[in-house]
């Protein structure tokens, strides 16, 4: 599939900061002052620039409100739902961090349990899917578990578990990018099936169905060559993992501040960059059936 930016930034930036606010809402860490100010502003400000970046990908974004709506049917909706409570329980528990109100943490706990299933919600827009057999599997809600958890721990400065999380987030992203390769042929879709004739022989494409570009071809039909693929895997497993857990671990094993806050700033960039990567094959390598049609597979 087209792999626009719009959805990239909305993926990772509110897997980020929905994982950074369920940290905070459990009180790893607990701050107080500026510095929780600090915090909660920056995961305030990365799930909300997250979610407004996903309305620009709709052809009406002044519609977005209609979401809400269909909240029975729709992850989206569900996602616009879950976000919103998990923003608006977690305010009471900014405010009292960093004024020093000293409140009870209840609604943080029940904000942080709401920013995780945020992060399901979004991983199930597109795990559910049957038209993308890439994404149509258990193992996407995981992957974007995965990432929020990691990325979470590192903005939260949690040194170990961030290191847990990152080695843990290398191996499903490893298995994502193996697996995926087969799942389309092990649904065993052709053009013969997508057109309905395959039991008269062998279907193959005498002509375009059209003779330009129209919206299909352009959203759901992006073809990513093997090389790039071969050279972007290992840069997205190398920045988004193995770079932040070698910084974690520098961090978790030092007791001077002036050197561990400087490996917590490279384990969160790094991390972003390696996310935006596997994020663009993420959608980039995804083959919708309606290729099918157009002789793309």
């Amino acid at each position: 599939m087209n792999p626009a930016p719009s959805v990239i930034v909305f993926t990772v930036l509110s897997g980020l900061g929905f994982g950074l606010l369920a940290f905070l809402g459990l009180g790893f860490p607990a701050p107080s002052g500026w510095i929780a100010f600090l915090h909660w502003g920056l995961g305030y400000a990365l799930a909300i620039i997250g979610l407004l970046a996903s309305t620009l990908h709709l052809g009406h974004p002044e519609r977005a409100l209609k979401a809400f709506s269909q909240w029975q049917t729709s992850w989206l909706s569900r996602e616009a739902w879950t976000s919103v409570a998990a923003l608006i329980l977690l305010s009471p528990v900014a405010l009292s961090d960093w004024l020093g109100l000293g409140w009870p943490r209840l609604t943080g706990t029940i904000g942080a349990a709401l920013c995780v299933l945020t992060v399901f919600t979004t991983s199930m827009i597109y795990a559910q899917l049957k038209t993308v057999p890439r994404w149509n599997h258990w193992s996407t809600p995981p992957l974007f578990l995965s990432f929020a958890l990691a990325g979470g721990a590192v903005l939260a400065g949690q040194a170990w578990i961030g290191l847990y999380a990152m080695i843990g987030l290398a191996c499903v992203m490893a298995w994502t990018f193996l697996d995926g390769e087969h799942r389309f042929a092990r649904r065993g879709q052709t053009t013969g099936t997508a057109t309905g004739l395959g039991q008269i022989g062998t279907v193959t494409v005498f002509e375009q169905p059209h003779t330009s570009p129209n919206y299909l071809m352009r959203e759901m039909i992006h073809v990513v060559g093997r090389n790039h693929v071969a050279k972007l895997r290992p840069i997205a497993l190398v920045l988004a993992t193995v770079i932040p857990a070698l910084c974690l671990l520098g961090a978790a094993t030092t007791s001077d501040p002036a050197i561990a806050l400087p490996l917590f700033v490279l384990a969160a960039l790094s991390h972003l960059i390696g996310a935006g990567t596997q994020r663009w094959l993420f959608f980039a390598q995804a083959e919708h059936v309606v290729g099918l049609y157009y002789g793309k597979r």
